[in-house]
């Protein structure tokens, strides 16, 4: 089930963007093996495995990659996989024996994709970072805060899942759909540093053009315009209004009960922070659920400001499946939809190392050799150290 069933992918255990890639495409239905470093090893911040959601869709088989019978084992399943994840600093998995020219050697039509921060070669290639500093070397983290503000961290979304899980999958997508014309593999390097420059394409461009300040919030996205903004309610909580067309602010004014015609003009930059101030006192006069019973639904480009507690009980989420509960764990569903090959709900994360027995069965590894494995070390069970 799924647009990519039938697809099998490799993926070695990380954190961050590359374990959310293999997330993408186990949710798109393709079979997706996660092998893990031994029991003991700890990856990310420490949490019941149930809650460690990129996990999920896919099982784990423990793997010691020290051990030559773990590597050939590797490789005898790289010969069966159309596309390899891995996340690992650039010289990682040449050094296991498991670089791309020998994965390739193995199978001519794999493709190898490889997640870093700095990307696979430049001055910083092989030093560590975090998706903070990736996005501070593109220019986005300067352009995100408010007017007299130091820049604002956009949690890891920019970096690590923008501009580093998405453009790895789609990055795997596309070699694996030139792989049926050519019949050839290819390694698929994708750089959270090249994701997120990437991503600031739309606002190079306004600058460019002499139409976007790098001054922080003064801008019609970053705070400044007072039509795209966040305003507190009566009772402490937020609402959003973003009415950038000139109809949809009138419809905002005419139900906020400012009458437009005495406002300056739109994009009047001066103006913005008086504009501000009348918008955010009236907002300040209801609470929360009061401007929702008088906004929402409406053209005013409005939503309320959920936390994520919240948002998963919200009507709209709820009418479309928005969120689904697995194992107990709400989490937001697999996205996009299809109208055809719609996917299966992923299964629940699981330990590192429980499938290790089923998961080789099921990619046709002999269960003699299996046996071995497990004796030698090489492999391992949940609980136990490979």
């Amino acid at each position: 089930m799924g647009p990519l069933a039938g697809y099998r992918v490799l993926e070695f255990a990380g954190i961050g963007p590359a374990p959310m890639a293999a997330m993408l495409l186990a949710d798109m239905g393709a079979t997706v093996l996660r092998i893990d470093r031994p029991a003991e090893s700890h990856l990310g911040v420490p949490r019941p495995e149930r809650f460690n959601l990129s996990h999920r869709g896919r099982p784990s088989a423990a793997f010691d990659l020290k051990q030559p019978e773990a590597v050939e084992l590797t490789l005898d399943l790289v010969e069966k996989a159309d596309a390899l994840i891995e996340g690992f600093r650039p010289g990682t998995m040449e050094r296991l024996g498991l670089g791309p020219d020998v994965c390739l050697a193995r199978n001519p039509r794999l493709v190898y994709g490889r997640m870093t921060g700095w990307g696979q070669e430049g001055p910083l290639a092989k030093v560590a970072g975090h998706d903070l500093n990736y996005i501070a070397l593109t220019g986005a983290l300067h352009a995100i805060g408010r007017a007299g503000q130091p820049p604002t961290p956009p949690l890891n979304l920019v970096g690590d899942f923008g501009g580093g899980a998405l453009y790895l999958a789609f990055g795997v997508v596309c070699a694996l759909l030139e792989a049926q014309k050519s019949d050839k593999g290819q390694v698929v390097d994708a750089a959270m540093i090249d994701g997120a420059a990437s991503l600031m394409v739309y606002f190079f461009g306004l600058h460019a053009a002499g139409l976007y300040s790098d001054r922080r919030g003064e801008n019609i996205l970053d705070s400044g315009a007072p039509f795209y903004e966040v305003y507190a309610c009566a009772d402490g909580e937020y609402i959003s209004i973003a009415p950038i067309e000139g109809k949809f602010r009138s419809e905002l004014y005419r139900r906020i009960g400012l009458d437009e015609a005495k406002l300056p003009p739109a994009f009047d930059r001066e103006s913005w922070p008086a504009v501000k101030q009348e918008i955010a006192a009236r907002i300040a006069t209801k609470t929360r659920a009061e401007w929702c019973e008088l906004l929402e639904g409406t053209d005013a480009c409005f939503a309320p400001v959920l936390s994520m507690a919240e948002a998963p009980s919200h009507p709209h989420h709820r009418a479309r499946g928005t969120f689904v509960e697995i194992d107990g764990v709400v989490q937001p569903a697999p996205a996009p939809r299809f109208s055809r090959t719609r996917p299966a709900l992923p299964t629940p994360p699981e330990p590192g190392g429980r499938s290790t027995e089923v998961a080789l069965k099921d990619w046709g590894i002999p269960a003699e050799r299996i046996s071995r494995l497990l004796v030698s070390g090489a492999i391992g069970r949940q609980g136990q150290s490979a």
